[in-house]
């Protein structure tokens, strides 16, 4: 696998409730600068979002935001901290500019949005319209529910071994971004 040069990573305007979640951002963030790969991600200042982009602008490394027109604003842009920030007409746009951007995709731990960015994206392989990796920071087992139900879906036949097998999932940081640039997880079958 090529190098990777830019990661979209997904994840919550909030913090969440354990301290873990809030360092796990921070090693990401630390992971990618020190390793020169830009971060792509959503442009909020607020919650996982800001501290990664944050700990990679502050490490150096280059921080590209993608909002909508409707969330410019100065409560979702509290103190800005990209290197650039593209701004789009639409939250489709956001996540198509954000999708196209990245050459791997990392999911922390976050809310709806997060989970509807990665579904998609996961859908987008698994319907061969990219062949990028897809990973999971599974910080203190968030993911573990998630990829319960993707073993569920196998189980009983609607996920194929191969779709299922796509997802990367790691609790470390380094050890996550290392198997996102080593692996090549498998196209599913040609429909």
């Amino acid at each position: 696998m090529d190098r990777i040069r830019s990661i979209t990573v997904f994840c919550g305007s909030s913090d969440g409730r354990d301290k873990a979640y809030r360092e796990a951002a921070e090693k990401l963030g630390k992971a990618m600068a020190d390793r020169d790969i830009a971060l792509v991600y959503g442009g909020g200042s607020r919650g996982l979002m800001g501290i990664i982009a944050e700990t990679v602008h502050v490490a150096g490394g280059h921080v590209t935001g993608v909002l909508p027109e409707s969330m410019n604003t100065s409560a979702v842009r509290q103190k800005s901290v990209e290197s650039e920030i593209i701004i789009v007409p639409s939250m489709h746009e956001r996540k198509k500019t954000m999708y196209a951007m990245g050459d791997a995709y990392i999911a922390m731990p976050g809310g709806i949005g997060t989970m509807e960015e990665l579904c998609e994206i996961y859908t987008w392989r698994q319907l061969r319209y990219h062949s990028k990796n897809i990973g999971l920071l599974n910080t203190e087992g968030y993911w573990d529910p998630f990829i319960a139900m993707l073993d569920r879906g196998v189980h009983d036949g609607f996920i194929s071994e191969a779709v299922r097998n796509i997802i990367i999932a790691e609790e470390d940081p380094e050890r996550l971004i290392d198997r996102l640039g080593s692996e090549n997880s498998p196209l599913p079958p040609k429909f």
